[in-house]
């Protein structure tokens, strides 16, 4: 039998090697970005600088970085707010019919890569004149995400008493009624989790933005790509907006963590 103080001391050590792994390179990003730029990429790397903002000032000042940030938060809000609109009563139908083949073709074409779609999708778009708009890549990040809250919102709506949706249309509810008043405030947490997830998702994607967006709708994720060129690079203005680019999903996550944790580990109970 292992002695439980050897036991706290191995699972310790555990703890510290996975949140080294998994913080270093978001502590790394963070410094490189107050870096000066000649000391960015210096072989061996400065642990101790003099912080400077001069990476965020060419960022916005020489780049129209605050509107592809703007972009992404269009993209982010609309896909997120279409895919609630269309995920919610997708996934109370498939609850309330105890249906799980829909869920399960779902999940199949999320897990599908994204190049599998990509050829088919950008010719479709192109046919109705769409690419380079907001639309295109609102719909795009929408059927991403689809899965998502339809896989997180199913457990949520199972878990809601029969009863108390039967008693609503006895009374005299319309379906909308019930869903809207009955049952959501019911799952609302499992609402919650849905939506941070389904936009930080949006935010983060790169592939569809890539091509199917315009130079007016070029989202932030993409525009840091043009930091990257072919034998230079230019890391200060590439950590600076890959700072810029992890701090909304960040600060949401911080805002309302507890409930993002408890809704999650309710999601997986009820399941």
């Amino acid at each position: 039998m292992v002695n439980p103080k050897t036991k706290r001391t191995f699972d310790t050590i555990q703890l510290v090697i996975v949140l080294v792994v998994l913080a270093l390179p978001i502590v790394w990003t963070f410094m490189s970005a107050f870096k000066p730029r000649t000391e960015v990429a210096a072989i061996p790397p400065k642990l101790f600088f003099t912080p400077t903002l001069e990476n965020f000032v060419e960022l916005f000042s020489r780049n129209d970085f605050m509107h592809n940030t703007l972009n992404s938060l269009i993209v982010a809000v609309g896909s997120t707010v279409l895919g609630l609109v269309l995920g919610v009563p997708a996934a109370f139908a498939m609850a309330w019919h105890r249906m799980s083949w829909p869920a399960t073709a779902t999940l199949f074409a999320r897990m599908a890569p994204g190049t599998l779609f990509l050829l088919p999708w950008l010719l479709m778009f192109s046919q109705v004149g769409m690419v380079g708009g907001y639309w295109v890549l609102i719909l795009t990040h929408a059927a991403i995400t689809l899965p998502i809250v339809i896989w997180v919102l199913l457990p949520y709506f199972e878990s809601v008493p029969r009863e108390i949706v039967e008693s609503a249309q006895i009374d005299g509810a319309r379906q909308d009624q019930t869903l809207l008043l009955v049952v959501l405030p019911v799952a609302m947490s499992g609402v919650v989790v849905a939506s941070i997830l389904s936009f930080v998702f949006s935010w983060n994607y790169f592939l569809f933005a890539l091509v199917l967006s315009g130079i007016e709708t070029k989202t932030a994720i993409v525009a840091s790509f043009n930091f990257v060129g072919e034998g230079v690079t230019n890391w200060g203005a590439l950590m600076a907006a890959a700072v810029v680019i992890a701090l909304p999903p960040l600060i949401l996550t911080l805002l309302i963590q507890k409930r993002l944790v408890g809704g999650l580990a309710a999601g997986a109970v009820k399941g």
